[in-house]
């Protein structure tokens, strides 16, 4: 396993839509700063050239915090860069094709909505399950949000860190206590706030206290 636990707790995937007047690895540097443990840079209409360039922008800040830094689903693209990882869904690259092609080295998550996708995961080489969508969330319309029995039922299935994804906020993230998850991965909770500071300071407590820590 590439990561920590505790590199899960409070785990920043990347929006472009709320960048107001920063530009993104502005953002991620407040965030960074304010307590966020991991980024994942998620672009689903860039240009190879223009993903790669915005890569190694968000790759500087992150590495300058020494904070984990991936690449969703485009595989060339975290290569091209020396990212730390990639992160793929059900409905990309097996994970197994994946890793052959990052290394053992390069941190791999996977997307996973049950146990035998959880249990197939990890046994094909991921170092940690992004489990969602826990609740109904605009970043994915079409994801059905899945039960608390799942969520506990998948971290007691596997080893590796699981994190939960899809429409967590401030005000629902202590209902996920005691599911067993190590930690939650936000995009509008943090990106799409008023003040990235404030959102990510009364996160990352709320987090804390929902692993148990």
């Amino acid at each position: 396993m590439n990561i920590d636990k505790s590199d899960m707790l409070l785990y920043a995937v990347t929006d472009r839509q709320w960048l107001g007047k920063q530009n993104l690895a502005a953002q991620i540097d407040e965030a960074i700063q304010a307590g966020v443990t991991f980024v994942q840079l998620r672009e689903k209409e860039l240009d190879f050239d223009s993903f790669v360039a915005l890569g190694k922008e968000v790759k500087a800040v992150a590495n300058r915090h020494n904070i984990p830094f991936i690449i969703n689903d485009a595989v060339d693209v975290a290569l091209a860069i020396d990212a730390d990882g990639v992160h793929v869904g059900q409905s990309d690259m097996q994970a197994g094709d994946v890793r052959s092609k990052i290394g053992a080295g390069k941190i791999l998550g996977v997307s996973a909505h049950s146990v035998e996708e959880a249990v197939s995961a990890q046994q094909n080489g991921a170092d940690y399950l992004g489990v969602g969508a826990v609740y109904d969330t605009a970043t994915k319309p079409d994801a059905d949000a899945l039960s608390f029995e799942t969520l506990q039922a998948i971290c007691e299935a596997v080893t590796i860190p699981v994190v939960g994804i899809g429409g967590i906020s401030k005000g629902n993230i202590l209902n996920l206590k005691g599911s067993g998850i190590d930690g939650v991965a936000v995009v509008s909770a943090i990106f799409a706030q008023a003040d990235i500071t404030v959102a990510v300071k009364e996160l990352r407590p709320l987090a804390e206290e929902m692993v148990g820590q």
